[in-house]
């Protein structure tokens, strides 16, 4: 899977942007706060419609076009996606043009905001647009991954498989929902004392969706496990550390505890209990039907579902050590470097065609041989595009077999093959 071209108006820094993309590695260079970050940051806002830096969506419109006052103010966000799996005539399929447009709209003196997404021309619901761009991204922060909340855990998982399997993407948007009315329920039966058997109905719908998620999940992350166990092993430490990436499937009554002495053992077993019966969804619906029964009286109480695929988390070990609490720096490194790369090839299986890969300044936090590591990883992708404010980073045969593009306040040129030759040849405004 690759782009072919991108286009962006009123985006960030880029009031206007028509750039083609090749296949192979691109590199982004220039300065910092020039839009090097802003460019990769549109490719994976199409892909997964969220922004890996904003924390509202109407930060990402461009602040010259983003006037108060202002009827309308409309952000663009445009692909032509080539996938590389080929149809039953042997032949590629067309190329896909998927859109995000950003609207925000100034009515009766209130301002609104609204999302719409297009693919070739025609409107679609926003979910539609995932797995349409497939991407994986590295940023120097995802070492949060390993040392943050169980939240971002979840993002994380869910945007990986959402781009993978629609069927996962159906349930876990229908989970969401019926999660809300059951939470909504719970309040109201804990406040007047009505409503249990509303409870009760919506206990079964949301097992029906929870026993999807679990099964997938379990499936997915078995596999992760495997392979980022093995690069580890072998190509990252040279036989010298072991890794381990567990899931733990919320799939208990238990009060599950924080810290590196919580009961996460009891969660590994249910992952494995969900591995034996992972192709059976039923006798998975009928677990959690049980697990949410047995949680009833403290779900009312707290007015809340306290069990279920919304309260999952997966952690790593090395060398049997919880990696978050007693892992050095470059042991976290390591084992995120490792997940990254075992997300790609899962992706690649699943899918067939490789994801796009998107690295925001991480060579420069590696050391040498993690970065050649890297590198020889991405050189066997379809399309990658990375960022770097120092080209002097990479070898001069690596860099020749780069596109070369610069970046300076929102425009992109072409840079001169010799790598000290860092002057645009030509210009997209």
């Amino acid at each position: 899977m690759f782009i072919n071209h991108l286009s962006l108006t009123g985006f960030r820094n880029y009031s206007r942007l028509e750039q083609d993309l090749a296949q192979g590695i691109t590199v982004l260079h220039g300065n910092n706060a020039q839009g090097k970050t802003n460019l990769l940051e549109s490719i994976y806002y199409l892909a997964t419609t969220r922004s890996p830096y904003a924390e509202s969506d109407q930060q990402l419109i461009n602040w010259n076009t983003n006037i108060p006052d202002e009827p309308i103010v409309v952000a663009r966000l445009v692909a032509t996606v080539q996938s590389q799996v080929k149809e039953s005539t042997g032949s590629l399929p067309e190329p896909k043009t998927i859109e995000l447009r950003l609207i925000r709209e100034l009515k009766n003196g209130s301002t609104t905001f609204r999302r719409e997404a297009v693919i070739n021309r025609h409107k679609v619901r926003l979910m539609d647009l995932l797995g349409q761009l497939r991407v994986v991204l590295f940023l120097p922060s995802d070492l949060e991954l390993i040392t943050g909340s169980p939240t971002a855990r979840r993002r994380y998982l869910d945007i990986t498989l959402c781009q993978a399997d629609p069927v996962y993407l159906r349930n876990l948007s229908s989970f969401n929902k019926v999660l809300d009315q059951r939470n909504a329920a719970l309040k109201t039966l804990s406040e007047t004392g009505r409503g249990k058997d509303v409870v009760n109905i919506l206990s079964e719908r949301l097992a029906e969706f929870a026993a999807e998620l679990f099964a997938r999940r379990a499936k997915f992350m078995l596999h992760l496990a495997q392979e980022a166990g093995r690069i580890h092993y072998e190509d990252l430490t040279g036989g010298t550390e072991t890794i381990k990436l567990g899931y733990l499937p919320r799939l208990t009554s238990t009060k599950v505890g924080r810290g590196a002495n919580d009961n996460s053992e009891e969660l590994l077993k249910s992952a494995d209990w969900l591995v034996e019966h992972m192709d059976d969804i039923n006798q998975i619906a009928r677990k959690y039907s049980e697990i949410l029964q047995l949680s009833l009286d403290k779900d009312i109480l707290s007015g809340v579902t306290q069990s279920g695929p919304h309260r999952d988390d997966w952690r790593f070990w090395v060398n049997g050590r919880h990696l978050a609490h007693f892992g050095s720096r470059g042991q976290q490194r390591t084992a995120m470097l490792a997940l990254k790369i075992a997300e790609i090839r899962q992706l690649t299986v699943t899918t067939g065609d490789p994801p796009i890969l998107l690295l925001d300044e991480v060579a420069s936090e590696l050391d040498e041989h993690r970065r050649e590591l890297l590198l020889a990883q991405i050189s066997n992708s379809g399309q990658a595009i990375l960022t770097t404010t120092d080209l002097s980073i990479f070898s001069d045969s690596f860099l020749n077999d780069c596109n070369k593009l610069h970046v300076s306040n929102g425009l992109v040129s072409e840079t001169a093959k010799t790598p000290s030759q860092d002057e645009p040849i030509s210009e997209h405004a």
